[in-house]
């Protein structure tokens, strides 16, 4: 299970698309939005993707993970507003044993910091924004203003 949804995730689906009795361990990682940031009361962040590069991309994360860790993944990532406190990203990884199923999700965690086309503002509770990173969508010539409808 890769996806880029707009709602919430949905853990459950994610345990159970990498359930299987041959792997002894899971692993789950949850990232959420914080309620401050940059010493502002924080109300939401707002991601932005080139969703069909992100799914790509996180396609070829969960197989290099899965090659790497003899794991099985899933991988969601929220696009839109995410509120403070709702999880903006969910990693599951089931392995034989415990050491590599987090080895796993941290592998496709730092994987996908690094390479997602994903963008994300910050929306804060005074109604100012800022881009993270100090960049917009398309900023580093990625195509698109990001989403499309």
């Amino acid at each position: 299970m890769i996806a880029l949804v707009e709602e919430p995730i949905d853990l459950g689906a994610l345990l159970a698309a990498v359930s299987d009795p041959e792997r002894g361990a899971t692993a789950v990682f949850l990232g959420s939005t914080r309620r401050e940031g940059d010493g502002r009361p924080v109300e939401a962040l707002v991601y932005e993707a080139y969703d069909e590069l992100a799914v790509r991309e996180l396609q070829v994360i969960a197989q290099e993970t899965e090659s790497r860790h003899d794991a099985r993944l899933a991988i969601v990532h929220r696009v839109g507003r995410v509120a403070a406190g709702e999880a903006s990203i969910a990693i599951v990884a089931s392995a034989g044993h415990r050491p590599a199923a987090f080895a796993a999700c941290r592998f496709a965690l730092e994987a996908v910091k690094a390479r997602l086309p994903v963008w994300k503002q910050t929306v804060f509770e005074d109604g100012g924004t800022q881009w993270l990173d100090g960049s917009a969508p398309g900023a580093t010539g990625t195509p698109g203003a990001a989403r499309r409808a």
